[in-house]
């Protein structure tokens, strides 16, 4: 699915030519993801209502509020391109966010036992002075081990993931909890689909290797 048309930062450094880069989220995984592309950004808190819609489904929720964070930080710095992104666990259908605490995580990983989710990452990258905008849905197909109780209490005591929709960090100690991973952009699972990321930046200008 690919869809294009024509307040205070953290402190990072933009670069001195060329279009600057706002990443719309206080997320430490994307930013962690976007470091890796050696392109200068900086960060900026998109103050967005997630709360879903009415019958909203969960590929439409993560897309309507990737573009939201995006609009909301280019709405604020018009020269910038930015980067908004979103993602929901997808339970046949059933939106699963964060968990936010120990028990909602719980229950999260004895629904998902034994269950395949798909992980809707949505992206979204806007420029408003250029009158720039994309926007791109990822889908991770994560397929959980029949979990037992006592599996889920020690990964939750250990990893405490309370902070990642599905209440699984695939990158750190939760990969235990899985059968496979299916998708086509092995970053989408962690937050920020770096393959169609790449592509949304250099139609709007940045250069790739940096």
């Amino acid at each position: 699915m690919l869809f294009i048309h024509g307040p205070a930062l953290l402190a990072m450094t933009f670069p001195e030519t060329g279009p600057q880069l706002i990443l719309a989220s206080t997320s430490v995984y994307r930013r962690e993801l976007l470091q890796r592309l050696a392109v200068p950004f900086s960060v900026c808190a998109p103050h967005v209502d997630e709360q879903a819609l009415p019958n909203e489904t969960p590929k439409s929720l993560a897309l309507r509020l990737a573009l939201a964070k995006a609009n909301a930080v280019a709405t604020q710095h018009p020269n910038a391109v930015v980067i908004g992104s979103d993602q929901v666990a997808d339970l046949h259908g059933k939106a699963l966010g964060k968990p936010g605490n120990h028990e909602r995580a719980v229950a999260q990983l004895r629904e998902m036992s034994g269950q395949t989710v798909v992980f809707q990452t949505a992206l979204a990258v806007v420029c408003m002075q250029s009158g720039y905008s994309a926007v791109d849905l990822a889908q991770v197909r994560v397929t959980f081990r029949s979990l037992s109780d006592a599996e889920i209490e020690h990964y939750l005591q250990t990893e405490q993931p309370y902070d990642c929709a599905g209440s699984a960090k695939s990158e750190g100690l939760g990969i235990t909890l899985l059968s496979a991973i299916r998708s086509d952009d092995p970053t989408a699972l962690v937050g920020l689909p770096l393959i169609a990321l790449t592509k949304f930046l250099r139609s709007a200008g940045f250069n790739f290797p940096a």
